[in-house]
């Protein structure tokens, strides 16, 4: 048999044996792919300006990515080495050179990767398919299937990958090449060793790494940017402190506590987790400090994308907003002449925004809810314009109340503003508390109809009230774009710098972009650092298939039944891969609160949607991780335990 057709025949154990390891890579491709395609996507960039910083961004992101995706390539190919260095040592004792051995090393690896690579390729066109559909969905632009990929993403998505495994297969070849026949028989039985020797020094580190996480999540928490620093740097201590010295620190309680260590299966599974860790506590750290990352990102992006829909549906409701902001008789000329001239309009009005007496209900909302005030009196709306706009928009009308005033706010601020019940006076008039309405009315920004909320009251409560703003709204007959809304803005350039100009397909256009060049990047990096850190986890678990069918079939003769066998299993996955995803859990969870929280008032609204943001990111980890726990305990169930 020749070398290479050896290699081909090991190359195909290679993807059966490794299946996890094969099935990850052509995700990964897939996935690179997919966002190489974003970046050369001349298409997707020419939707709005601001999407001219998707490719930089996504460049970055890749990067990271092909470091990690390169780790965990030459994790997978040394551990193959070790895994299969019998074999491999049995050729060099039947003839062959240790030069040989590296070719037919590197050939069966270089066609598994080959195979991925071309399978990749062709199920990231799919990914960019999907990915592009959300883009365009962003953007209210409809979808069609194009035919053809970009050679520009092809090419460079190939590149990646060759330069990925010819530095990893060149690492191991040149280790095969200066190998001893007697260290490659030997090398299976080689593991991590323990970076800290001493068992008294290992208890000493699980305590102080404890507290040391602790405090470091309680530094993140606080937004100070050294703090921030500091806190971040404890957290890395304590998870490399944590499984490096899992292996004496669990033992010394349970020898403590003889009762607990006999019960049940702990000794079985503790005793099994303990020689694991005290083997791999290193790449467990690093596993458990990418599902941090991986967490952080997944939430980040969730909460990103809560903030810009909340900004899009709150930054204008009108598809053209002009308006003053010093209180001085406006000058809407040269912007009524273009918009007359280029812009068919369905409806438009002229207002003015009115300063109260007095800041009342903005004192109440600073001392009864998560409010920032901004104006140093309480603004005001005349009926007749609130009617006009409302009908703008679309809305019900809302009957006029004489001697009552009506507050229109965010929808955040409903349940404080419906409890006040305090009258006010305007002009001479004391008008007594009338509805609340919620329906969006540019509040977001100071810029609009009143930061957060405003007073509408009767047109005679009025006629000696300073005017705050003067604003001209608009609806256009159809979307405004962007060469119109430049347009504008060049007049609005020309030495107007107290008036203010919003656009709501042009803030839509901004958000969407900033989503996409957001958004689709943490979740790229959240998939691929979930998909490769799960992965090292079952290979290494499913290595362990030899030894524990030996274990199980010794306990089988003690007279434990299959079903006793096959709990235990599923106590030692459990623990086994609930050690390097729990620690994250309670770092991420508190920032990704913090962060909801230190977000403007309203974009977040309330617990519940902190929350579900929250579980969705949670869940997705745990969807795709408990995926690869199934595989290796169906995997593991078949080989280890007896029929």
């Amino acid at each position: 048999m020749t070398l290479f057709k050896i290699s081909m025949r090991n190359a195909k154990r290679q993807a059966r044996d490794y299946l996890v390891y094969f099935v990850t890579v052509i995700l990964s491709a897939a996935l690179i792919h997919a966002f190489n395609g974003l970046v050369f996507s001349q298409e997707l960039q020419n939707l709005s300006s601001f999407m001219k910083s998707l490719p930089l961004i996504t460049v970055l992101v890749s990067a990271v990515v092909i470091a990690i995706m390169g780790w965990l390539i030459h994790y997978i190919m040394n551990f193959m080495l070790s895994s299969r260095s019998k074999e491999l040592g049995t050729y060099i004792l039947i003839g062959l050179e240790n030069a040989q051995v590296a070719r037919l090393f590197f050939l069966e690896n270089l066609a598994v990767g080959a195979a991925a690579l071309v399978a990749g390729l062709l199920l990231g066109s799919l990914f960019f398919q999907i990915l592009r559909a959300i883009t365009l969905s962003l953007f209210h632009v409809p979808y069609t299937f194009p035919l053809g990929v970009s050679p520009k993403a092809l090419g460079l998505t190939i590149a990646y990958f060759s330069v990925i495994y010819l530095m990893a297969l060149g690492s191991c070849g040149k280790r095969l090449g200066r190998m001893q026949i007697c260290q490659l028989l030997s090398y299976d039985r080689q593991g991590e060793e323990e970076v800290i020797r001493k068992s008294h020094s290992r208890r000493r580190i699980f305590t102080a790494s404890l507290i040391s996480g602790i405090l470091g999540t309680l530094l993140l928490l606080t937004g100070n940017l050294p703090f921030g620093i500091l806190g971040a740097a404890l957290v890395i201590f304590f998870l490399y402190g944590f499984f490096l010295s899992f292996s004496s620190g669990v033992p010394a309680y349970f020898n403590r506590r003889p009762g607990k260590k006999y019960r049940g299966h702990t000794l079985l599974v503790f005793r099994t987790l303990s020689f694991k860790l005290a083997t791999m506590g290193l790449t467990m750290a690093t596993i458990a400090l990418l599902f941090t990352g991986t967490l952080v990102s997944e939430g980040t992006g969730m909460l990103f994308g809560a903030l810009f829909q909340s900004r899009v549906e709150g930054t204008t409701c009108y598809d053209i907003l002009i308006g003053t902001t010093d209180g001085k008789p406006a000058d809407f000329g040269p912007y009524l002449e273009y918009i007359e001239k280029k812009l068919p309009l369905n409806s438009a009005r002229q207002y003015k925004l009115y300063q109260g007496e007095t800041r009342q209900i903005t004192d109440y909302l600073l001392e009864h809810a998560d409010y920032y005030a901004y104006y140093a009196y309480d603004p005001l709306m005349a009926y007749s314009d609130y009617a006009a706009l409302r009908a703008m928009l679309g809305y019900s009308e809302v009957p006029a109340e004489p001697e009552h005033y009506i507050i229109h706010c965010l929808e955040y601020l409903e349940t404080t503003l419906d409890k006040y019940d305090t009258a006010v006076s305007v002009g001479g008039y004391t008008l007594s508390p009338g509805g609340v309405y919620t329906e969006p009315f540019s509040q977001k920004l100071w810029d609009g109809n009143g930061r957060g909320f405003l007073l509408v009251v009767p047109d005679q409560c009025l006629s000696s009230r300073p005017v705050s703003h003067s604003v001209y709204a608009a609806m256009t007959a159809g979307p405004l774009s962007e060469a119109d809304y430049s347009q504008l803005q060049d007049i609005h350039d020309s030495a107007r710098d107290s008036y203010f100009l919003l656009g709501k397909d042009v803030v839509a256009r901004e958000y969407a972009s900033t989503s996409a060049s957001t958004i689709f990047p943490l979740f790229y990096l959240a998939l691929v650092l979930t998909m490769v850190s799960a992965t090292i986890l079952t290979v290494q678990q499913l290595s362990q298939g030899p030894r524990l069918a030996q274990q199980f079939g010794l306990l089988e003769k003690l007279g434990m039944d299959r079903r006793e066998m096959a709990q235990a299993l599923r106590r030692q996955l459990a623990v086994y891969y609930a050690m390097p995803a729990l620690p994250p859990l309670f770092i991420s969870i508190p920032l990704l609160i913090a962060m909801g929280n230190s977000f403007e008032p309203g974009a977040i609204s309330g617990v519940w949607q902190l929350a579900g943001i929250l579980g969705t990111g949670v869940g997705l980890f745990f969807f795709i991780y408990f995926v690869y726990i199934l595989i290796a305990y169906h995997s593991l169930r078949r080989s280890v335990i007896p029929y």
